[in-house]
């Protein structure tokens, strides 16, 4: 009996070691996964810092090298006061030279531009969190952004909910992420009636509140051309842009201030009709 006893505590054992085995392997892999991701993360956030500070870097000389065009310019025109009238060969050249100028500083400023996006996209974001109204904020940057609406034939309009909206947010972020669904929205409407693409035809841009209880849903809707499928993919990748001298990162951004909030963003699109982008916000303080 003792004997038989030996034998099955010998098999358990022998039964037991290759599960043994197999659950310190895959303890170990996982450890491995997890060094390896923390490493990649210390990684990126020293990438991170080297190439916020080259942003900042080549952003200093390249502000002086607009100031110094804005005053190449001035002393071009200021020339050419003195040219005389008769004298063709010398005003095509300081005419030449004016647009060699102009070009040279809508490529610096927009290099600046980039730079610019850059360094609010990569950026440390610290939010500085209070409460606020959200129907109220919106309210504010439809009466902001308007005259710029207008000036596209666009129809702005608001349907905001008349429940309580307050939230914790960071307002100049939060207006910064929904200023540039409204830039680009504003956008792909006057392209399509400009272009003649297919669109929505109320040329009409919609801004709707909505409080379930638990969070609190921001749309914003156009009726522009929409988004062909495999671009809807891709909107959200830094620097991907259908727009031509766009920085693509007006729409990353966007997601990650109102993911830094706590909160997603999500887009709808129906090709030939129209776009709507889904704002869900937490309506507790993070």
């Amino acid at each position: 009996m003792f004997m038989y006893l030996l034998i099955g505590i010998a098999v358990g054992i022998l039964l037991t070691i290759p599960m043994i085995y197999y659950t310190a392997k895959r303890t170990a892999m996982r450890v491995r996964q997890l060094e390896n991701r923390a490493q990649s993360a210390e990684r990126l956030a020293e990438l991170g810092t080297m190439t916020g500070g080259l942003a900042h870097e080549i952003k200093n000389p390249l502000s002086t090298v607009g100031l110094n065009l804005q005053l190449l310019q001035e002393d071009v025109d200021e020339l050419s006061k003195h040219i005389q009238a008769d004298d063709t060969e010398a005003a095509e050249q300081v005419s030449r030279l004016k647009r060699r100028l102009t070009s040279l500083a809508h490529e610096t400023q927009r290099l600046k531009d980039i730079l610019e996006d850059f360094l609010r996209f990569a950026g440390r974001m610290k939010l500085d969190l209070n409460p606020e109204d959200i129907n109220e904020l919106i309210a504010e940057l439809a009466e902001f952004f308007q005259p710029q609406a207008s000036m596209e034939h666009v129809h702005l309009r608001t349907q905001l909910d008349a429940s309580p909206s307050v939230v914790p947010l960071d307002q100049g972020l939060f207006k910064q992420a929904l200023l540039n669904l409204l830039i680009n929205a504003n956008a792909a409407m006057s392209q399509a009636r400009t272009k003649n693409k297919p669109h929505g035809g109320a040329n009409e841009l919609l801004l709707r509140t909505k409080n379930d209880g638990q969070q609190l849903i921001v749309t914003v809707t156009d009726t522009g051309p929409g988004i062909e499928p495999d671009t809807l993919k891709e909107i959200f990748m830094p620097y991907f842009s259908t727009t031509r001298g766009g920085t693509g990162l007006g729409l990353p951004t966007t997601r990650r201030i109102i993911e830094e909030h706590g909160g997603s963003i999500t887009c709808h699109s129906d090709v030939g009709r129209g776009t709507s982008f889904v704002l869900r916000m937490p309506t507790q303080t993070l």
